[in-house]
């Protein structure tokens, strides 16, 4: 039975929403006032996005992985200043970008591109540190019922609309079987009359593609997938 895994499921969520940011502020049309400031606010989420998911591993899973692990956790520090430097330019880059003259605008455009990329770069780094790093120094160390409870104490400082965010910018970015089972477990956790709407809140972000493979996999009524 596979080990319980901290980062993976998140992670690939993270990377599918990077790759989709650099795509879109590369092809956007920059000499619109108005997509300059929504290219800039998406960059601007994406940076407190990251700063957020850094400040819960912080608080939930460093300590345990510092208390069993402590070279792995040196590791993931050294990490750290090279991402903190990518985001913070990342940040300067996308508040330049909508006050750029109109002149400027496809330069300011580029280097605001570039800066993604180099956050992209650096946060790749990092996510493999923790995956082949750190993950595998927890399981050497560390009983599935302890990070059970890591993963637990997470799921506790959520509210129900921050878990619901947090499926929704997952699920599109794993395998159909692992979208099931993940599914799978936040609806069963549902009272029965809710399960209904509960899948429907969670399918929103897939593909019409991966949202009737979901919906087979779970083996739910059609009926549901109209509400």
């Amino acid at each position: 039975m596979p080990r319980i895994d901290l980062y993976r499921n998140v992670h690939m969520g993270q990377r599918a929403r990077l790759f989709a940011l650099a795509v879109e502020l590369g092809s956007a049309d920059g000499a619109d006032p108005a997509v300059a400031g929504e290219c800039a606010d998406r960059a601007l989420a994406m940076t407190a996005e990251l700063r957020e998911h850094a400040d819960h591993e912080d608080a939930h899973i460093h300590p345990l992985l510092r208390d069993r692990a402590p070279a792995a956790a040196d590791a993931l520090d050294a990490e750290h200043i090279r991402l903190d430097a990518a985001l913070a330019a990342l940040d300067e880059r996308a508040r330049a970008f909508p006050g750029a003259a109109p002149d400027a605008r496809a330069e300011a455009q580029h280097a605001l591109y570039l800066a993604v990329n180099e956050l992209i770069s650096a946060y790749l780094a990092h996510l493999h540190a923790e995956e082949t790093v750190a993950m595998p120094a927890l399981w050497a160390a560390c009983e599935d019922a302890e990070l059970a409870a890591v993963f637990g104490g997470f799921q506790a400082t959520r509210s129900p609309g921050q878990r619901l965010t947090d499926l929704r910018g997952m699920l599109p970015a794993l395998p159909p079987p692992v979208r099931a089972a993940v599914a799978r477990a936040s609806v069963e956790a549902l009272p029965p009359a809710e399960a209904g709407g509960g899948l429907h809140a969670l399918s929103t972000t897939l593909a019409p593609g991966q949202r009737a493979r979901l919906y087979a996999d779970l083996g739910a009524p059609e009926a549901w997938a109209a509400r």
